[in-house]
């Protein structure tokens, strides 16, 4: 544009100038919050991912020692610990690159903060050529490409099997200079996010070849030569009326891998036969359970592990017997269904009390609802004929309900099924109280990887348990090789609103 000669005008024209390369320059609030929103969820999908390969790594030392898989873990191993350690390096190389960018953007040292909407500093650090910039754009290309050419090159199966899945993708829209996509005039916490999302594409790579690796190791069939027989009661206590149910039958397992049994989290020996005996002496009365852990080896030579209520009741002198319906906990935040028997004194004659929450009685069968307070016991006090005997209670709160989209709740699946589903759900699991239910109000869903080479990361902060049609947009954009987490997840149920710890991280196949 021309400026007018008249001098006022002039310093009109040239104000306005000024005033609209600062708006080009401001950055809203709304948006660094946005960026710092995705790199959070980013960096809780490496955590995942990060937990993922050490327990797959666990279970390769474990085949290592078996003499069925030692001889194939040997092979795959060794190449699982390389794309690992592949991941590892150039993930901390990206990690010195966000701190050298933190610096161009006037980092201090002593608070952590820095210019989080400043435009020049990824662009000198990354798109910049020397002598203004540092260029370093180029040099992080070539280390993605390089470790996604390294981790195919690891076995030729692993080139074949997973060539067009691995979600580092270096395309740009129009094969616009890949630095300046990126990083030109981009601010410090966009380019940071940017970062993370890098790093999610290296260790969702490797993951993928470390879980390529261990399933190659393959299935070992076992062979149960040694035999126990075992048998139960349903009770060591009866009234009558009550039923006994004894469970017998003959346990089998492989000599060269005896299990290990514990008790309540306390390790139990086992006999000559592979057989666990514990003991213990009873004291105060009332029912109580045991909760046995058995772990055993499973046919394709890993470890699982299945866990047994045993269940007994202690007797009271005075005939009184307290016991929770469902378990013998009491959960906050529940009516807790108890029965009460008087011995040989009817119902009638029953009077209970609790120090920690409420009783009520229910019916004159014995039936009460309890609904604890806030303290981890609370101590029943039941009073026959002037009598009275305490039974005590432990106090829980109900568990966390595991999120699940359809059946699913993370882990490698169809991105077919995964786009089918209509939303997220809170599952109660085996949870001994039917009808207790979460509801999901609200989630953080994060769409990465092959899909958005040409638009970065996209994600939803949503209200509610259902995909938008916001969200449904970005599935509809997945494809094998894209990442899909879910974090920030809050539920209300019966006691309330709450965040749920854990979240999920789907790594999307054909």
């Amino acid at each position: 544009m021309s400026l007018p000669k008249e001098p006022r005008q002039k310093m009109i024209n040239l104000m306005y100038l000024v005033l609209t390369a600062l708006l080009a320059l401001n950055v809203s609030s709304e948006i660094l919050n946005a960026f710092k929103t995705v790199d959070r969820s980013l960096l809780n999908a490496n955590k995942i991912v990060d937990q993922k390969d050490k327990d797959i790594m666990a279970s390769f030392a474990k085949l290592l020692e078996k003499s069925e898989t030692k001889e194939k873990a040997a092979i795959w191993k060794p190449k699982a610990d390389a794309a690992q350690k592949m991941s590892d390096e150039l993930v901390a190389e990206i990690e010195a690159l966000k701190l050298e960018l933190k610096n161009e953007a006037h980092l201090d040292p002593a608070t952590g903060i820095f210019k989080e909407d400043d435009l020049e500093a990824a662009t000198r650090l990354f798109s910049g050529h020397p002598p203004e910039g540092k260029g370093k754009g180029e040099g992080l290309k070539a280390k993605l490409q390089s470790i996604k050419d390294k981790l195919l090159a690891i076995d030729p199966l692993v080139k074949a099997e997973l060539g067009n899945s691995l979600p580092i993708d270096l395309s740009t829209p129009d094969n616009k200079d890949w630095s300046d996509t990126y990083f030109h005039m981009t601010p410090t916490i966009a380019a940071l996010t940017i970062l993370s999302k890098f790093e999610n594409d290296v260790k969702n790579s490797a993951a993928q070849v470390v879980e390529f690796c261990h399933k190659q190791v393959g299935q070992v069939e076992i062979i149960y030569d040694k035999f126990q027989p075992i048998a139960s009661q349903s009770s060591q206590y009866l009234m009558p009326g009550q039923e006994l149910v004894i469970t017998g039958g003959v346990g089998a397992f492989n000599s060269k891998a005896q299990p290990t049994v514990s008790v309540d989290g306390a390790s139990v020996p086992l006999n000559a036969e592979g057989v666990g005996e514990y003991k213990t002496v009873v004291s105060s009365p009332g029912a109580y359970s045991k909760k046995v852990t058995i772990s055993f080896v499973k046919p394709d030579g890993t470890r699982g592990s299945v866990d047994k209520e045993i269940k007994y009741t202690v007797g009271s002198p005075t005939g009184v017997n307290v016991s929770a319906t469902k378990v013998n906990v009491l959960y906050r935040g529940l009516d807790n269904p108890v029965a009460i028997s008087g011995g040989a004194k009817g119902a009638e004659a029953i009077s209970a009390s609790i120090d920690n929450g409420a009783i009520n009685k229910v019916d004159n069968n014995g039936n009460f609802m309890v609904k604890p307070g806030a303290g981890n016991k609370a101590t029943i006090s039941v009073s026959v004929d002037n009598k009275t005997s305490q039974f005590i209670f432990p106090v829980k709160r109900i568990p966390d309900p595991i999120p699940m989209v359809g059946a699913f709740g993370g882990g490698s699946q169809n991105a077919n099924a995964i786009k089918s589903q209509v939303g997220i759900r809170a599952d109660m699991g085996d949870f001994v109280f039917e009808g207790v239910k979460y509801n999901v109000a609200a989630y953080t869903i994060v769409c990465t990887g092959k899909g958005f080479e040409n638009t970065g990361p996209k994600f939803a902060i949503v209200n509610g348990a259902y995909f938008t049609p916001e969200v449904k947009g970005y599935l509809e954009m997945c494809k094998a090789g894209s990442t899909v987490t879910i974090t920030d997840i809050t539920v209300e149920g019966p006691d309330g609103r709450k965040k749920l710890q854990s979240s999920m991280a789907f790594n999307l196949t054909n």
